[in-house]
């Protein structure tokens, strides 16, 4: 279950080992930190980027890749809440981040399939929200237009048209511009302290540590943990489909998302919060809709993405907290991983090097409003919940009881247990308390993996770590 983009092999990086110095470290190897790096270099800073895995492993491999300013039901919004000066910023950081794109690409000559076209934002029911959409985007200065007729294979009431928007193939893009980048793999890390970064074999020091993990996985300060909302969904790669005339993206709850890619098509669709899919079903649903859209069209590859997603929909992107000024993060994306990794990169770097960065301002951490209490408050009541199942909720079923190739949470002698069964009938066990703080871990039968419901970690059958904000992996028992 890789995506298509995982057939583009890019260069293997040694682990870390010994100590070093430099002016920033930049936590993370994926869109975010790869380009933050780059941006630095660019302004004469020695950076030592540190992978736990290998470059684009995260959430970039998992992305749809869709270089637009189109960001869902987005501008309306942004205005109403945060007035129209703020809500201009976001636009141009939006827009200033398509151009750096295709900038960054003909400089360097890169070769990475990418297409410039529109992005459309559809719904199948609602046209008066949709022209409230393109009137914001209007007057924030896109040349937005409202439309009645798509190529889509079904009827819509609309769509908001944002053209000269662009795709194109994310681990390509990152295999050229990683080039120059000092980078070590597989380098894990395990504590961070004010100016130092340790990993097991080695430490970097340097003046400014930029966090771009996803999910910060230091918990104090920021407490980001608490402040985004993890959601999972699911994609189909589709041989035998459709050719777009541009990108797709629906406002409704039960819509899809789509664009090409040479040909293929990618179906997205069946979101839901981390740790709320028991009963499975995700890809099937997908497939069922294929199946009716395209008949004899043929699935090729699947994958699913994890979208970290703040109160308010705007990423946190500047100094990780008052108390640690060198410090920096990059993180709640929501849908739109690689214009926000764009914007994330020139605001830091504008940070570190001591250059105002006009656009910066509203996506500082430091905002804070009571219209954040409520999605707060519906985040701390999902953590309580994860925390009381942990506690409190007894397991009815014992091992006999699990199917095969099935997995849940059982009674084993008497104790909790997370279980997968495998179709040959082998059981792996693990504690179901996720590592990070405490709460009940649920199996997610489309990736056969343990998810939290409470901030997003995630852990494969075995308990393997997937998914930070925890650091460690499951404990398995006998």
């Amino acid at each position: 279950m890789e995506s298509i983009w995982t057939r583009t092999t890019l260069p293997v990086h040694p682990p870390l080992e010994g100590r070093h110095r430099c002016d920033a470290v930049v936590l993370g190897g994926g869109m975010a930190g790869i380009l933050t790096a780059w941006f630095l270099r660019q302004h004469g800073l020695s950076v030592i980027v540190l992978e736990a895995n290998r470059v684009g492993s995260g959430q970039t491999q998992n992305t749809t890749a869709k270089i637009t300013a189109q960001h869902g039901l987005c501008y309306a919004k942004l205005i109403d809440r945060f007035g129209a000066q703020d809500a201009l910023r976001y636009a141009r950081a939006a827009r200033q981040a398509v151009t750096d794109f295709r900038d960054i690409i003909a400089q360097e000559h890169i070769t990475c399939h990418l297409e410039n076209l529109p992005s459309y934002l559809y719904s199948r029911y609602d046209p008066t929200t949709l022209k409230k959409e393109r009137d914001a985007a209007c007057d924030l200065g896109f040349g937005a237009e409202f439309v009645k007729k798509t190529c889509l294979p079904f009827p819509v009431e609309g769509a908001v048209l944002f053209p000269d928007q662009a795709q194109f193939h994310p681990l390509e893009f990152l295999r050229s511009v990683s080039k120059p980048l000092v980078i070590y793999e597989h380098s894990k890390v395990t504590d961070v302290s004010d100016h130092q970064v340790t990993t097991a074999h080695g430490t970097v020091t340097a003046d400014h540590i930029l966090f771009a993990t996803h999910v910060p996985f230091v918990n104090f300060p920021g407490f980001y943990f608490a402040r985004l909302r993890q959601e999972r969904s699911y994609v189909l790669a589709l041989a035998d489909a459709q050719k777009l005339d541009g990108t797709y993206v629906s406002l409704d709850a039960d819509g899809l998302s789509l664009r090409n890619a040479d040909n293929l098509l990618l179906l997205g669709g069946s979101k839901h919060l981390a740790g709320e899919n028991r009963q499975g079903g995700r890809y099937e649903h997908l497939r069922s809709t294929a199946g009716k859209l395209w008949p004899g069209c043929v699935e090729v590859a699947r994958w699913s993405a994890q979208d970290g997603t703040t109160p308010d929909n705007v990423p946190y992107i500047g100094t990780f907290a008052p108390s640690k000024p060198n410090w920096y993060v990059a993180t709640g994306f929501r849908k739109w991983g690689m214009t926000g990794s764009m914007t994330a990169a020139r605001i830091l770097t504008d940070l570190i090097t001591g250059h105002p960065n006009p656009n910066g301002a509203i996506f500082s951490p430091r905002r804070f409003s009571a219209a954040d209490l409520g999605p707060l408050a519906q985040e701390g009541a999902l953590s309580c919940k994860g925390l009381t199942r942990q506690m409190f909720h007894v397991p009815q079923a014992t091992l006999d009881d699990l199917p095969l190739n099935h997995g849940g949470i059982v009674t084993v002698d008497g104790e909790k247990a997370g279980v997968y069964k495998n179709p040959q009938g082998v059981c792996y066990v693990v504690n179901p308390r996720c590592p990070h703080l405490g709460c009940q871990l649920e199996w997610n039968p489309d990736e056969k993996s343990w998810d939290c419901p409470c901030h997003g970690s995630r852990f494969d059958y075995q308990g393997n770590l997937l998914d930070n904000p925890a650091l460690e992996n499951l404990e398995p028992l006998p």
